[in-house]
Formats: C-alpha cells, structure tokens, sequence
C-alpha cells in the first residue's frame, strides 16, 4: 500500500511540475479537444418564412489541429496553426405551428487557421491572442418535429445542406490561457470572438451575425 501511495505521489509531481521551450526554439504540437459554438443574433428563421422567437443554445462539437510555436524569449512565444474545428449553434425547444420543434441546430465545419502571442505570465502558464483565418467548409440545419392531431402524431425532421446561405471566410479574434506540464502536455482553452458577418441576406432576417466558439484542447508537445 505504501508504494502505490508513493508512485502515485511522483506521478502527481510529475504532472504538477511545468515545462517551457527554451528561447529561440521551435516546437509542434498536435492537439484534440472539444468546442461549442454560438452565432450571434440567430433566430429560426431558416425553418420557414416567419420570424420565431427562440432561445438560444450552444452547439457542442470536436476540434482536432497541429500548431506550431517559436520560442522568442522567457516571456514571449508565437504560435500558428490548422485545425478542423466545429462550430454552429443550436436553439432551445419550441413548439410552433402545432409542431413541437427539438434538437434543432446548425451545424458548421471549419479549416482554421490560427496565429496567437502567447504570453509566458510565469513559467508554462501562457496568456494568448491573435488572429483566426476561417474557411468554412460544410453548414447543415438539422431539428426534429412532432406535430399532434389528436391520436396521430407525425414526425417531421430536417437535415438539409445551408452553406449557400454563408459566407465561407471570416475572421475571428481567439483569446484565452494554456498551461504546459513538465511531461510536457498542453492544457488550452480559448475563446473565438467572431469579427466579420459569417451569413448572407437569405437567412436570419438579414440581421449580421457572427460565429463565437470556445474550444477546450490537450496537446502534447515535440521540439524539433
């Protein structure tokens, strides 16, 4: 019993230790994590013709990339990177029209292409921010429906491509924190505060609306 208690212990030092690159070195990191997405004045128009009050939800999804980071001095580090990354937003249910509306969401893809300051406060803890390049790549609205007449119930679903409806570029403001263990695993967590109007004037009732994601990722790093 004693040695698990003291190998548990070291392995809890282990991790708790942080690590940073040295100045004027390069290092890769591949990382994985998760997202969840909002857009900003979104309604459900996309559903139908008519406006529909809804509260607004996040829509959870997964973000996979690599990043590379130059070591500059101690206390500065610059870092640039592509992931795929999913966004979209997601709505609270409703019921409308005699339909009772659940699940409903959009969906997006993104090639991003980020490049970030980070800013070494102490040793391995950095706070971050920069630019981010996206490049949209799918847009689905999906929801499922019921819609009651007396005994019967019919099911209504959509799943229908809407990227015609976006604009497939725009730019995004990330910041946030990460902390490197000594193993050396990277713990980050950002948020990406959209710049440029991601719709066209087909959907959301013309209204500018704008993608923001929070990621969370854990990455390991090499130095190469």
């Amino acid at each position: 019993m004693k040695k698990v208690i003291v190998i548990a212990a070291m392995i809890v030092a282990t991790l708790s230790a942080n690590a940073q690159a040295e100045p004027g070195s390069l290092t890769i990191q591949p990382h994985i994590g998760g997202s969840a997405g909002m857009i900003s004045n979104a309604n459900a128009t996309v559903l139908d013709k008519t406006s529909i009050n809804l509260e607004k939800d996040a829509n959870a999804g997964a973000v996979a990339g690599v990043e590379l980071e130059y070591q500059v001095n101690k206390w500065l580090g610059v870092a640039a990177g592509v992931n795929y990354m999913e966004a979209g937003t997601a709505w609270k249910d409703v019921t409308k029209n005699g339909i009772d509306y659940k699940d409903m969401k959009i969906e997006t893809g993104y090639v991003t292409v980020p490049v970030v300051a980070n800013f070494y406060v102490c040793k391995g803890l950095a706070l971050k921010s920069g630019v981010q390049f996206n490049f949209m790549t799918d847009a689905k609205l999906k929801a499922t429906g019921e819609k009651k007449d007396g005994n019967i119930i019919t099911k209504v679903e959509y799943d229908r491509k809407v990227m015609d409806s976006f604009n497939k570029f725009d730019v995004s403001i990330p910041v946030g924190i990460s902390y490197e263990f000594k193993v050396p695993i990277v713990i980050d967590l950002r948020y990406n505060i959209g710049l440029t109007k991601i719709n066209k004037d087909n959907i959301f009732d013309e209204k500018t609306c704008r993608s923001n994601t929070c990621t969370l990722t854990v990455g390991y790093k090499f130095k190469l």
